[in-house]
């Protein structure tokens, strides 16, 4: 059976060269990084380097580099710490946020009885930057947590923009960059933000490993606590092979970025140019087809199937060999609706499937062929 990998913003295949340096490192450099004697020293100077080659990625100092088990934590840490110990009364977000920003937020609501609010959205699925900003006029304490590339249907932020009206109305500002980091460059020094999450695995590296960006004397506190690891912001030993696994990753990503971005993003219009003419009564959800306020690496697709056949969907394109999702890999095992979705398609358009295509470099043309017959041959039986 011919298999096709089209799922690539829920998790990408490690890079050929990710794996020969995790490799080397777990067969070398197996020492403890607080370990005094010359295999701990020898680790912690590797830790330390690639804390140092991160940070220069985005412009910042190493020690405002915090490495996590991946995204999740690290969104976590940051809106629970600026909660709990950074006196935060208010959460400003979006209802089209991940999981781990939407949850946390109203977990927080719960134990610290904070107010939430949501910004607007229009009906693609992008902030209303006006009612952000009377939020935050509104607002006495408040951290604002809006994701950089929404990781199911591609919007992108503007978050040069939004740093700086939190900036100017002395909010912080949280951003999810797990779909970002990796596939775009972000000057931290310029832009404002006060915490960043990343995952190494949505660009070629390993899984459970990521890092949080905090901005310097944020005066954050630990989410794990233990030992004095990550300067006392995260306590545990630290996974060197992984630390190392996710720094050759994104050498590799910032480095052939430019020309990455440009094949990726030839395979996505052409995806959708060859949909439209498999299957004309398709529509693409957020803003798919717009090349300034969407994502190069994905596509999120309304196909004009009967409501009784929507469910089997995502089953026959698997029997088929294709992978994709209906939403978020963390929620597509399950029967719920997307809530991104259901927060900005009409009640009829819902009844209709939407599946989420996802592209890597390693995508190839033939492989965007294939998947369009059988969407064809689907939607046409």
């Amino acid at each position: 059976m011919k298999q096709v990998y089209l799922d690539n913003a829920a998790t990408t295949a490690l890079r050929p060269r990710v794996i020969n340096r995790m490799t080397e490192v777990l067969a070398n450099t197996y020492g403890n990084a607080s370990s005094t004697h010359s295999f701990g020293r020898s680790s912690k100077a590797l830790l330390e380097q690639c804390r140092k080659n991160i940070a220069g990625y985005f412009n910042v100092s190493a020690s405002e580099i915090v490495f996590t088990s991946g995204g999740t934590e690290a969104d976590n840490l940051a809106l629970r710490s600026a909660v709990r110990d950074l006196g935060v009364t208010e959460i400003i977000t979006s209802k089209i946020e991940h999981h781990a920003v939407l949850h946390t937020a109203e977990q927080l609501q719960k134990e610290y009885d904070i107010k939430l609010s949501f910004v607007n959205l229009d009906a693609c699925g992008m902030i209303d930057y006006t009612h952000l900003e009377s939020l935050l006029q509104n607002s006495e304490k408040g951290i604002v947590s809006l994701m950089h590339v929404n990781n199911e249907i591609g919007n992108i932020l503007d978050i040069e923009h939004v740093a700086r009206l939190c900036k100017e109305n002395k909010a912080l500002f949280h951003s999810d960059g797990v779909q970002s980091v990796g596939h775009f460059k972000l000057d931290l020094k310029e832009i404002p933000i006060d915490f960043l999450a990343a995952s190494a695995h949505k660009f070629h590296g390993p899984k459970g490993i990521g890092f949080c960006f905090v901005r310097k004397e944020s005066g954050l506190k630990p989410l794990i606590f233990g030992g004095e690891q990550e300067r006392g912001h995260r306590a545990g030993t630290e996974s060197i092979h992984n630390i190392v696994g996710m720094d050759e990753a994104l050498k590799i990503a910032y480095t052939n970025l430019e020309t990455e971005k440009e094949k990726i993003a030839s395979v996505k219009s052409y995806f959708i140019n060859q949909l439209k003419k498999a299957v004309p009564a398709v529509s693409f959800n957020g803003n798919c087809e717009d090349k300034a306020n969407s994502t190069y690496t994905l596509v999120n697709v309304c196909l004009p199937l009967e409501p009784s056949k929507a469910p089997m969907l995502q089953f026959q394109l698997d029997l088929k060999g294709i992978a994709c999702s209906k939403g978020s890999a963390c929620q597509s095992g399950s029967n719920q609706q997307s809530h991104v979705l259901a927060e900005i398609l009409d009640e009829e358009k819902l009844k209709h499937p939407s599946v989420r295509f996802s592209f890597s470099v390693f995508t190839r043309t033939e492989e965007v062929d294939y998947t369009i017959n059988v969407l064809k041959d689907i939607v046409t039986a």
